[in-house]
């Protein structure tokens, strides 16, 4: 199958045979896809290598056989997205957070446009904390395990926002006292269901519920990045 003028960005490259390169992109009609692109780091390659860098919009033609494609041509548009410092690192956590959490040849045109947004949103300078829970959110429901936010899991009563809550990821919010680890108030889950920034302590909850629930759905396995962003801390 051919696909023609594929709006994607590339997640993930590495070198393949001597000139060539295995990608992971994100498209926007066919979702994740492996792609070989033979010769872009030859002399006289049509797409140099520096084309295909992560954050950078595209537009590719593609040959999908079975489960790899190959990039029969392409090219940049828009001007890419420049990530720095926490940015940097929390855009290179997206990326491996979509290689690890979606099937290749699954099409999400809604987490391509959240993918899209987001990058816009880190390069504007927004939190980098605040943009990975409304990022991660958005790719759990995309995804089809998406998180109860506004009501309880047992009693299916609205959440409150002075009670505290522990989530299960199977069950949802149940309601809990202040000392349980892993508490969570309910105006945070709220906050973050009505996609408004909690405060400092909020965010520092929320990232903690992220991880678990990630965890969770990896089989207990960790993402690389989270070593890194370790040391990104939640800020206004």
């Amino acid at each position: 199958m051919r696909l023609d003028q594929q709006p994607a960005y590339v997640l993930h490259a590495r070198p393949y045979r001597e000139t060539s390169l295995l990608l992971e992109c994100l498209t926007r009609d066919h979702g994740r896809l492996g792609v070989v692109a033979r010769g872009v780091r030859g002399e006289r390659a049509r797409l140099r290598r520096a084309q295909l860098e992560p954050f950078q919009p595209l537009v590719l033609d593609l040959l999908l056989r079975g489960e790899l494609a190959t990039l029969a041509g392409g090219e940049a548009v828009g001007t890419p997205s420049r990530l720095a410092g926490d940015q940097g690192m929390a855009g290179l956590y997206l990326n491996e957070l979509v290689v690890r959490l979606t099937a290749r040849q699954d099409a999400q045109p809604a987490l391509f446009e959240a993918y899209a947004q987001t990058l816009a949103r880190l390069a504007t300078g927004e939190p980098a904390g605040w943009t990975l829970r409304r990022f991660e959110r958005d790719l759990l429901e995309a995804i089809g395990y998406g998180l109860q936010l506004r009501r309880e899991g047992e009693s299916d009563e609205p959440l409150q926002a002075q009670a505290h809550y522990r989530y299960d990821v199977e069950q949802g919010a149940m309601r809990c006292s202040v000392g349980v680890p892993h508490a969570l108030r309910g105006a945070d889950l709220i906050a973050l269901a009505e996609d408004r920034m909690p405060d400092r302590a909020g965010l520092m909850a929320l990232r903690g519920l992220m991880r678990d629930v990630i965890r969770y759905h990896l089989g207990g396995g960790e993402l690389r990045a989270w070593r890194v962003l370790a040391g990104v801390q939640p800020q206004r």
